[in-house]
């Protein structure tokens, strides 16, 4: 029996052989920009040592791929819009196009996702999906998912967050390092995300504080919502808020001070997401980033990993928050314990 013919060398055994992603391998190879000089000596170093050849029929349909990354955003968000914006330049590094369908008032998700599919995109970025599991599964069975700022369980999605119960969790130990005991959540809409922070707040307060310490009122995720939990927090003992976000945060500062409360001599306030508001000169809010620069290039690496790579398993990467400190925060008033009361 004659012996086998050696198999003829793949882009993952170039991109292993250099000790990079198949992605970069694949823009090293073809001439695109994006990875440095390092890399790109290293994996045309590599292609030669095992005599990798492309594959002319694999770039021939190649060259009728869109090279489109879809994305959904909330249009309301300003987050989201932040994220946007940094997809774009990841992608652009990658050698990736965007395009980019806006939850409104008219377009829920679903028919967000369908106009993405109508493009013709590679790969879905999805923000803070609101998709069924067995939804997002089934958009996955086509072409790469990624679910980017919410966790989800669904099969062959990807998942790229932030940790938002250890960012709660960080503007506790802020707070109460400042000296404040009587420290308020202002809770979210229902969902995943509100459910990690609050645990993450409940967590740390009763760590730092003791389990009796801890109080939760019912907010939700615009200034409304902030506005309407001022009422909401008149009558109870109270020194310093965490909000939900930063778009919650900025109604409930609007509410304190037409209530003549002073922010933050009366009542500190923190957000979160670090919104290009809350970092104005006359907001100064403290808020916890979610790093949205490494979010957004780690989901767009994700999708082009599996466009051009041999990766099925599904990946969930988690990056830590940070605190962002600024005039918003600051210790509790003379009588931290008194209900808070209008003026």
């Amino acid at each position: 029996m004659p012996p086998s013919r050696p198999s003829r060398p793949r882009l993952a055994d170039v991109a292993a052989r250099a000790g990079v992603s198949t992605a970069t391998a694949s823009l090293v190879l073809r001439g695109r920009p994006g990875p440095g000089d390092r890399a790109r000596e290293v994996v045309l170093a590599a292609a030669q040592a095992l005599g990798y050849r492309a594959d002319r029929t694999a770039s021939l349909l190649a060259r009728r791929r869109t090279q489109l990354l879809g994305v959904s955003m909330d249009i309301r968000s300003p987050f989201h819009a932040e994220l946007v914006e940094e997809i774009h330049a990841a992608a652009d590094l990658l050698g990736y196009e965007v395009v980019v369908s806006p939850l409104t008032r008219t377009h829920d998700e679903r028919r967000v996702v369908e106009a993405l599919l109508d493009s013709r995109c590679e790969a879905l970025v999805l923000l803070a999906p609101g998709l069924s599991p067995a939804r997002l599964s089934d958009l996955a069975r086509d072409r790469p998912v990624v679910a980017l700022g919410r966790r989800v369980s669904a099969g062959g999605v990807d998942v790229v967050r932030a940790a938002d119960d250890q960012g709660v969790a960080l503007a506790v130990a802020h707070l109460t390092a400042l000296g404040h005991r009587d420290v308020v959540f202002v809770d979210g809409p229902s969902g995943t995300i509100s459910t990690l922070r609050r645990a993450g707040y409940r967590r740390a307060m009763r760590r730092l504080v003791g389990p009796d310490a801890v109080a939760i009122v019912p907010g939700g995720a615009t200034e409304d919502d902030g506005v309407a939990a001022v009422r909401r927090l008149r009558d109870r003992p109270v020194s310093a808020v965490v909000a939900f976000n930063d778009r919650c945060a900025l109604g409930l500062l609007d509410g304190l001070r037409r209530d003549g409360r002073s922010v933050p001599g009366d009542l500190s306030l923190v957000g979160y997401d670090d919104s290009p508001l809350a970092r104005l000169g006359t907001v100064a809010l403290t808020s916890v980033s979610q790093v949205p620069g490494e979010l957004a290039t780690t989901a767009v690496r994700c999708a082009v990993e599996r466009l051009e790579g041999p990766r099925s398993d599904d990946v969930e990467v988690v990056l830590d928050p940070v605190l962002i400190v600024r005039a918003t925060t600051g210790p509790p008033a003379s009588r931290p314990h008194d209900a808070m009361s209008s003026r």
